[in-house]
């Protein structure tokens, strides 16, 4: 089926407009032609009868006409013709078609008559064949604009194909015209994307590699720290710190190592969305202990979500982290929304940087890095895109709402 835009349905009607526009023109060319050529046959001939056949007929010598032509003077004009004004007339008498000329001299009206002029039907037979030839000339159009067409689009769905699969290796590269250049073009620039992909991947996954051992020397330390300063609340809360910061920095440690693998090798399993979000409405409640801001799960309509566990829960735990860091009283809300976890706040909202960033939008004019929302928000939408889901932004009054919204080819009820 050809789309109503596609490209070979806008050559076919370049080349159909061109031949109706041509075919115009043409036809205006051929009636002047035809109404000139009626001019030299039929008018100038019947006005040559008349000035040959009028001083004769005033000499009174016999007027003897070619056959088909006639000369009339006064009252033998035949009556259908006295009405005619002086000049050149068409008519119709009893199913005859006429030329008639008529005019006035000194002794009265007069009128040359051709009753045998085949002129109208040599029109006739002139038109049809233009008639047909402009139908043979619009066929001709389509049948060219379509084979054009295909010449033309054929090659360029064929190198889209090959792009939009990720063939190794993409077709056309030998051709010497626009589209082995643009198949030459695509190749480098997608060999550079790789490259920079593979170096990102690369690096990401060395880092969080290196990193891995460090933090688990912290984390045992200040497992041991809380353990011994367990009953010196100057030292533990402290050290309970310490904890907690190794603990996250270890998770995105985790979590950055999977993000640098391929979602194919990753290990996706089904999970109930309501335990993920309780689990981490329960995890950041010391982050707002000890100040006005409320952390609660409102529950909604459970679902379940095939990822990967680890990606599931830091997606959702760096929202509410975020939110619970930057709200300084009311609530922090989290609840589920047909496919859909949400995270509501009424802190102040995300800054302009992080809402174009958010929104796909161009960067303001002035804001760097992640402008007030740390790591979380970019994170976020890499896992999101990593499994498949998107992150929203849902406008309101006050404080920011964003849900992560999972496809409903990855969730059942």
């Amino acid at each position: 089926m050809i789309k109503t835009d596609s490209l070979r349905r806008r050559i076919t009607r370049a080349y159909l407009t061109f031949a109706a526009v041509s075919s115009v023109f043409f036809a205006i060319i051929a009636a002047v032609a035809v109404e000139g050529i009626e001019i030299q046959l039929v008018d100038e001939r019947l006005e040559e009868v008349a000035a040959w056949a009028g001083p004769r007929s005033a000499g009174g010598l016999p007027v003897e006409m070619p056959a088909g032509l006639s000369y009339h003077h006064g009252a033998g004009i035949p009556q259908p013709l006295h009405a005619l004004a002086e000049g050149v007339h068409e008519v119709t008498v009893d199913g005859v078609d006429l030329h008639v000329l008529r005019g006035r001299d000194g002794r009265g009206d007069w009128a040359v008559v051709d009753h045998a002029s085949a002129y109208e039907q040599i029109e006739l037979v002139v038109y049809s064949m233009f008639a047909v030839a402009f139908m043979g000339f619009m066929g001709f159009a389509v049948v060219l604009g379509r084979f054009l067409g295909n010449r033309i689009v054929d090659p360029i769905v064929e190198l889209a194909d090959a792009v939009e699969k990720r063939a190794p290796q993409l077709p056309l590269q030998d051709r010497q015209d626009e589209l082995g250049l643009l198949a030459r073009t695509i190749t480098g620039h997608t060999a550079e994307l790789r490259q920079f992909l593979d170096r990102e991947r690369f690096f990401t996954g060395d880092v969080s590699h290196e990193l891995r051992t460090p933090l688990t020397v912290i984390t045992g330390a200040a497992e041991l720290l809380l353990e011994q300063t367990k009953h010196d609340p100057a030292l533990h809360a402290p050290a309970e710190r310490i904890h907690r910061a190794a603990r996250d920095a270890g998770d995105v440690t985790s979590m950055l190592l999977r993000l640098a693998r391929s979602p194919e090798r990753l290990e996706w399993s089904a999970m109930p969305a309501a335990a993920l979000a309780s689990a981490e409405v329960a995890r950041y409640q010391a982050l707002v202990a000890h100040r006005p801001v409320e952390l609660r799960y409102a529950g909604g309509d459970d679902f379940v979500v095939h990822g990967v566990r680890e990606l599931v829960l830091a997606a959702i735990g760096n929202l509410v982290r975020n939110a619970c860091q930057y709200t300084q009283q009311g609530h922090v809300e989290v609840r589920l929304e047909a496919n859909g976890v949400i995270v509501e706040d009424t802190g102040p909202g995300l800054p302009p940087a992080a809402r174009a960033r958010l929104c796909n939008e161009p960067m303001p004019t002035g804001a760097r890095g992640s402008s007030g929302t740390g790591l979380g928000l970019g994170l976020v939408q890499r896992i999101c895109a990593h499994l498949g889901a998107s992150l929203v932004l849902r406008e309101q009054a006050a404080g920011s709402c964003i849900e992560i919204r999972f496809p409903q080819e990855l969730t059942r009820p």
